[in-house]
């Protein structure tokens, strides 16, 4: 499909659940969709099955201006960028400027930590979910909860759903 114009950021660090970055990515490249892989730093960032994905920039050479669209993969990629306070801000400044922001699996553990939750309805791994519910959130446990902006869902297997509101977020479609 041809390029949409659109602009993916990608959040990643090490040990991030390979399907869950792979996966949308896919989804959303074939969308026509630019991804950019956002580390700590730059370089090859591996995944916890083996897959390796490149940060091409960090989080203080971006601007929310450059993307239209953030992607939170689980795994322990969100505990690990939830110590990074340049993570943690630009998450915050992105959730809260209406662009969509998909989340899936462990991925709220970023959310939490940019104090993006209170008052909204979302799923997540259940094992966060006490968590969520303390960061202010509506946990439901359920394939896929669209709140506003923030698209999210718990695990692998909810990747279908995900993938398909993420696509339909980025076209405009809500």
């Amino acid at each position: 499909m041809a390029n949409t114009g659109k602009r993916v950021a990608v959040v990643l660090a090490k040990n991030f659940e390979d399907i869950e970055a792979t996966s949308p990515i896919e989804a959303l490249e074939g969308a026509g969709a630019e991804i950019t892989i956002i580390g700590t730093e730059t370089g090859p960032i591996e995944g916890k099955k083996g897959a390796v994905l490149e940060a091409t920039t960090t989080f203080k050479d971006v601007t929310l201006a450059d993307f239209d669209m953030l992607l939170i993969p689980g795994g322990g990629a969100p505990e690990n960028l939830r110590i990074d306070g340049g993570a943690v801000a630009w998450t915050k400044a992105f959730t809260e400027s209406s662009k969509p922001v998909g989340a899936i699996c462990h991925g709220a553990q970023l959310l939490i930590s940019a104090d993006v939750l209170r008052g909204r309805t979302l799923t997540a791994v259940n094992k966060v979910r006490d968590d969520v519910r303390n960061a202010g959130g509506n946990y439901v446990d359920e394939a896929l909860v669209i709140d506003g902006n923030l698209i999210t869902s718990r695990v692998p297997g909810d990747l279908p759903q995900f993938n398909d509101a993420l696509v339909s977020a980025l076209n405009g479609n809500s």
